[in-house]
């Protein structure tokens, strides 16, 4: 089954961007991954929390290829450096099908 990885990401810097964004594409077409959503300008449509600067959502073929993406070395070192000048809110869930 399909799922997907969705986040919203508060940026405090963008000493990280060039780097990180730069290795993200190939990483996730790797793992059989895609980019549906990568920034945008979020718009609260309803709620009253804060608005995310960033939001991304990444199809994969099913939770095994996620779940490899996201705990695959590549990746984790990739997140260190996100780190240094963001914060992330992420979760991983199944589409309908």
């Amino acid at each position: 089954m399909t799922a997907y990885i969705i986040g919203q990401m508060e940026i405090h810097s963008r000493d990280w961007m060039d780097e990180y964004f730069a290795k993200m594409p190939d990483l996730v077409k790797r793992h059989n991954g895609a980019f549906k959503v990568r920034g945008g300008k979020p718009e609260q449509l309803e709620g009253e929390g804060k608005m995310p600067d960033a939001a991304f959502v990444i199809e994969f073929p099913d939770r095994s290829h996620a779940t490899s993406f996201w705990n695959s070395d590549e990746f984790q070192s990739l997140a260190v450096l996100r780190r240094t000048g963001s914060t992330l809110n992420a979760i991983l869930t199944d589409a309908v099908e």
